[in-house]
């Protein structure tokens, strides 16, 4: 016969195997949240009696469906479809047949969209992180996959991702799209300065920007004869630039071979589609984010976020809704701008932030940068100082990130326009706080005064 202490010892180990954990660690008798069923405790709360999971690949989805009865009973039940439109909405029907409403995939590659798209009209919907539902080496197959998702899902032991409503996601795809663009127009300044400085047209040293409107007449000029310099340049610039027409004289005297020349050429015309294909793209972005006017002026309060497209970013990454985060911890954290835990026996190793939020982390850090460049807003600028001293420029900024992300998580929560004397008020010292004269001596000492005798 099979004794009590037995069974919870099996039922634990299985635990620990649905959990990724070692299954001989310890055994905490109590630590584990079972249910008893007729004296027969069972290992974990079943969550979801009737779930399913879902592995996704390119041409094909394995679902299974995790039916769990009265007694504590799963059967499982599994079918595979094709990615094809006719596939997933009959992947749709089956599941609603089966009375199926609550759904875990893993987040594979952009495959699982199309899928996240057509099945979030009829189930509650849970994309998952890979690494957080990888089966077990060695016991891997399709059908194991999608039974593995579908086991860790009933128990509620998967940690959804951030899914912000469709047009949010709509409004993010063309945000991330113009940013690429962006960079787009970077490299190709790079380019076009590279064959300058190849040809030794020197015009970066006298120009402020290649891209100006002087020197592009200037360069346009150079592309008619590349052979001829000799050319007045006096009509070609403007403002500032007069004064300096003996020292362009000397910047364009160089020479242009014809290959440099014809690179030139389609370097601007590919410079010059961008701008075209980009101002297009902004049109569709503005015309998305119509609806969010009130929370992009909500968000254009705050300091170093004037740009409409800079608080449509913002909106694009996090969304307008700050219920789905349960503070402005979770929000920072979810955006890469918190430390890492990371210890061991006892001793922290790297606390560094994560690599999350690769899209609005960079944002908001180019933000925090103007911000700090600024007397506007002392409230953010002294931290910045205070910390630079003793941490230096790159945790000072993330802080400074950081800080402006809480602001705009309250300011979005609560529909208020960001207010500067909530942080001013929390700097200020409690008037009724004594200190004696070595602590306020070694306050001075810490703003960096030197103290010296009276007499003196």
């Amino acid at each position: 016969s099979v004794t009590k202490e037995h069974v919870i010892l099996s039922l634990f180990k299985h635990s620990r195997l649905w959990l990724r954990r070692s299954v001989n660690a310890v055994f905490p008798y109590n630590s584990l949240n079972l249910t008893v069923l007729k004296g027969v405790p069972m290992a974990l709360k079943i969550v979801y009696k009737i779930c399913c999971g879902i592995d996704v690949h390119k041409t094909f989805v394995v679902a299974c469906v995790a039916s769990t009865s009265d007694k504590g009973i799963t059967s499982y039940e599994s079918h595979r479809f094709s990615t094809y439109t006719s596939g997933l909405k009959t992947l749709l029907q089956w599941l609603i047949d089966r009375n199926c409403k609550d759904v875990c995939m893993e987040s594979t590659s952009k495959y699982w969209i199309p899928v996240y798209n057509i099945l979030e009209k009829g189930c509650s919907i849970v994309l998952a992180h890979p690494k957080y539902v990888k089966a077990i080496r060695g016991k891997k197959t399709d059908k194991k996959d999608a039974k593995w998702i579908a086991d860790l899902f009933k128990h509620d032991l998967v940690a959804g991702s951030f899914m912000p409503p469709s047009d949010i996601r709509q409004l993010r795809d063309l945000m991330r799209y113009r940013f690429k663009l962006t960079c787009f127009k970077s490299s190709e300044k790079n380019r076009l300065q590279n064959c300058l400085t190849v040809s030794n047209i020197q015009l970066g040293n006298v120009v402020s920007d290649t891209f100006g409107k002087s020197a592009q007449a200037i360069l346009d000029k150079l592309l008619e004869n590349p052979a001829d310099t000799s050319f007045d340049l006096e009509p070609l610039v403007y403002k500032s630039l007069k004064k300096k027409l003996p020292e362009l004289r000397d910047a364009i005297d160089g020479f242009i071979t014809p290959e440099q020349a014809g690179k030139l050429k389609i370097i601007k015309d590919h410079y010059d589609n961008l701008e075209s294909r980009k101002a297009e793209l902004e049109e569709l972005i503005l015309a998305l984010a119509a609806p969010y006017q009130q929370e992009l002026t909500i968000l254009q309060t705050a300091p170093g976020i004037s740009s409409n497209f800079t608080a449509i970013g913002i909106i694009s990454e996090i969304g307008t809704n700050m219920e789905a985060f349960p503070s402005a911890k979770h929000l920072c954290s979810w955006a890469g701008l918190t430390p890492t835990n990371n210890e061991s026996a006892g001793k922290k190793k790297s606390v560094r932030v994560s690599k999350a939020g690769c899209y609005i982390k960079p944002l908001l850090v180019q933000c925090a940068n103007a911000v700090v460049k600024s007397t506007k807003h002392p409230e953010m600028r002294n931290r910045y100082l205070r910390l630079k001293k003793r941490r230096g420029h790159k945790k000072a900024i993330i802080t400074i990130a950081r800080m402006l992300l809480t602001a705009l998580y309250h300011m979005l929560k609560n529909g208020e326009n960001y207010n500067p004397e909530l942080y001013q008020k929390t700097d200020l010292p409690p008037v009724d706080r004594e200190i004696t004269i070595e602590q306020a001596l070694m306050l001075i000492r810490n703003q960096g005064y030197k103290i010296k005798s009276a007499t003196t």
